[in-house]
C-alpha cells in the first residue's frame, strides 16, 4: 500500500450503465477512448457484483489478456478480471487502468486496484458467472460520438 501514488487512488468518473436483459445483464460502457470504454466495462462488472463505495484500494494486481480480434480481446480481458474475483486472491476492483492496449496484436496489460472481497465488509450483489459473446458490440468508428462497448454477462 505504501507504493501507491495519489494518482493511483484517483477514481475516474462513472461512464457505464446496466441494461435489462432476460436472465442476464448487459453492461454498456463508454469513454473518450476505446481503452477507457474497456476500463469502464470492467468496473461496471465489479459494480454489479458489489457496492464499489465500500471497496478500498489496498492491493494492486497486474493482468494481461489477448485475443484474435477486438471482441475476443474484450471477452478475455473481462474473463481474466472475473477470474481474479472468483479465485484466490478474490480481488474486487475499484479501479482498472489499461497500461498497454495493442489493437493490432490484440493484447492488453492492465493494473487492477482494489482489495480482497470480504463478505463482512462488501455487499454481495448478483454473481457474474460468465462473460458472453452474445450481442457483444464494440463501437469505435469515426461516425460514432464516443467509443462504446456492450457486453452481456451471465448472472
Amino acid at each position: 500500500m505504501d507504493d501507491l501514488t495519489e494518482e493511483d487512488l484517483e477514481i475516474p468518473p462513472v461512464k457505464y450503465e446496466y441494461l435489462d436483459h432476460t436472465a442476464d445483464v448487459q453492461l454498456h460502457a463508454w469513454g473518450d477512448t476505446l481503452e477507457e470504454a474497456f476500463e469502464q466495462c470492467a468496473i461496471a462488472m465489479f459494480g454489479y457484483m458489489t457496492d464499489l463505495r465500500r471497496v478500498e484500494i489496498r492491493e494492486v494486481q497486474q493482468i494481461e489478456a489477448e485475443g484474435h480480434d477486438l471482441q475476443s480481446l474484450l471477452y478475455h480481458f473481462l474473463d481474466e478480471l472475473l477470474f481474479l474475483f472468483s479465485a484466490e486472491p478474490y480481488i474486487v476492483a475499484k479501479k482498472v487502468k489499461i497500461n498497454e492496449f495493442d489493437s493490432e496484436n490484440f493484447k492488453i496489460k492492465t493494473t487492477v486496484y482494489g482489495e480482497e472481497f470480504d463478505i463482512s465488509k462488501h455487499s454481495q450483489e448478483a454473481e457474474v458467472k460468465a462473460i458472453t459473446y452474445s450481442a457483444m458490440q464494440i463501437l469505435d468508428r469515426p461516425d460514432v460520438e464516443r467509443p462504446e462497448v456492450f457486453v452481456i454477462v451471465d448472472i
